[in-house]
């Protein structure tokens, strides 16, 4: 009688462990060990580097093209036939890296890159010779001189002996460099096959740091033909905004500084077989005193006669200058070959107080600024001067997105790297000069290549 009631005792204890058991997994809730996760391989650094192993006849301006995946450049290490480093840097991009200066002819160089996503690094060297100096050489000028200061619409100008074919303006353009401080990103225009020009969405900001590098030395600049300097400059621009306007309505310059206007004088413009030029143009040379000889053009009113306080507005003659001869005119009719006249006082007084690249609109003379006819890259909108390049231009620098960071004249848009797009016909300019209208009854046509005295 005991065993057994110690039988269905332990009987009755496994009864009540067993319904315990059942309940504990019927939801579901069985634990079981974690198998462990392996962690994703990173992913593969890549490599690649021009140019290739051995490669000849390289233009002076070759760089180290630069291609790399899940990683960044650590390093260039770019060596000289005399086995010393080149210096240089990174394209803003990162798809290339520059010498600062152009390489030697005839001479062999070795580059080594090194790329890394931190962890790991991927190294690719090569080396290659460059060509023999080129026989055809394209010369090349820059319109910005080294140490000088500048008014606020200095536009950055390379112009070349020889006309650049549309297909090489690209590669042109992408060695043409320009930094500022503060940083104000712009677009280079070509103006013509021969001149291109480079200018920010709005005027440079006073005390800007304006560096330019054309390094163009060797670079190829179309059929067969190639790059005969690398020229810099470093300038300032001036401490205070002056900006000349002048209206044919009123007969009358109003020069502003800071956007405040500071002064008003009268003028006398072209006379209606000479009109003066209407649109935005900039002081591009002061003398103080010159000489106007048009006695070898051909189809003008032939003089010679000298001139004093002569401010260069275009290329075909049109300056402001000291006019004593017509004084009784100025602020009442037009009697110039296209230029603006003045009094000797006034004329002393704006010669003193402008510079070179202070902007100078004149509206309302019925004849249109003709494109290249001097600095006009401010006589287009950013809108038609952006047409004009020959690289894709950053989406920070559309229209729509530089209206959108600059919205006051005196703003600036964001730093990015200096582009161009393609090159094309200059679209009309957006100053017609009909603003205002005309003083004179004469039709639209050339500007004379230079001013005289008035009849």
């Amino acid at each position: 009688m005991g065993a057994l009631r110690g039988v269905s005792t332990a009987a009755a204890a496994l009864a009540l462990a067993v319904p315990v058991l059942l309940g504990g997994c019927s939801d579901g809730e069985r634990k079981q060990a974690a198998a462990p996760v392996a962690a994703p391989a990173p992913p593969p650094l890549t490599l690649a580097i021009t140019p290739a192993a051995q490669a000849k006849d390289l233009p002076a301006s070759t760089e180290i093209g630069v291609t790399v995946a899940n990683a960044s450049v650590r390093s260039v290490v770019l060596t000289g036939p005399d086995g010393k480093i080149v210096p240089g840097r990174m394209r803003a991009d990162g798809t290339a890296w520059v010498p600062d200066r152009p390489l030697a002819f005839a001479s062999r160089y070795s580059a080594t890159v090194v790329a890394t996503d931190g962890l790991h690094a991927v190294t690719q060297s090569t080396d290659f010779r460059t060509m023999a100096e080129p026989t055809r050489q394209v010369g090349t000028g820059l319109y910005l001189f080294d140490g000088l200061t500048y008014g606020v619409a200095m536009p950055v100008v390379v112009e070349f002996s020889d006309e650049i074919p549309a297909g090489a303006r690209a590669a042109v353009e992408s060695r043409l460099f320009v930094t500022t401080q503060p940083p104000q990103p712009g677009v280079w225009h070509w103006m013509s096959s021969r001149q291109v020009t480079y200018r920010a969405p709005k005027y440079w900001q006073p005390g800007t740091t304006l560096s330019v590098r054309t390094a163009l030395k060797g670079a190829p600049m179309g059929e067969g033909r190639f790059g005969d300097d690398d020229r810099r400059a470093t300038a300032k621009i001036t401490k205070d905004k002056v900006e000349l306007k002048v209206k044919n309505s009123t007969k009358q310059i109003q020069v502003y500084r800071n956007d405040k206007m500071v002064k008003e004088m009268p003028v006398s413009l072209g006379k209606s077989s000479t009109p003066s030029s209407s649109g935005t143009m900039v002081i591009m040379d002061k003398q103080e005193s010159t000489i106007f000889d048009t006695t070898r053009e051909p189809g003008v009113d032939h003089y010679r006669v000298t001139i004093q306080y002569a401010q260069r507005l275009t290329w075909g003659g049109e300056f402001i200058h000291s006019a004593p001869w017509s004084v009784g005119d100025q602020g009442q009719r037009n009697v110039s070959h296209g230029c603006l006249n003045v009094s000797p006082g006034n004329a002393v007084w704006l010669f003193e107080n402008t510079h070179v690249g202070d902007p100078v609109t004149v509206k309302g003379t019925g004849h249109a600024l003709e494109p290249g006819n001097g600095f006009t890259a401010w006589d287009l909108s950013w809108k038609d001067f952006i047409k004009g390049s020959a690289l894709p231009v950053p989406a920070a620098l559309q229209p729509s997105a530089v209206a959108a960071v600059t919205p006051s004249p005196s703003s600036t848009a964001a730093a990015a790297t200096p582009q161009a797009s393609p090159a094309a016909a200059g679209p009309e300019p957006t100053d017609s000069g009909d603003a205002d209208p005309a003083d004179e009854d004469g039709t639209a046509q050339q500007e004379s290549p230079a001013d005289e005295p008035g009849q």
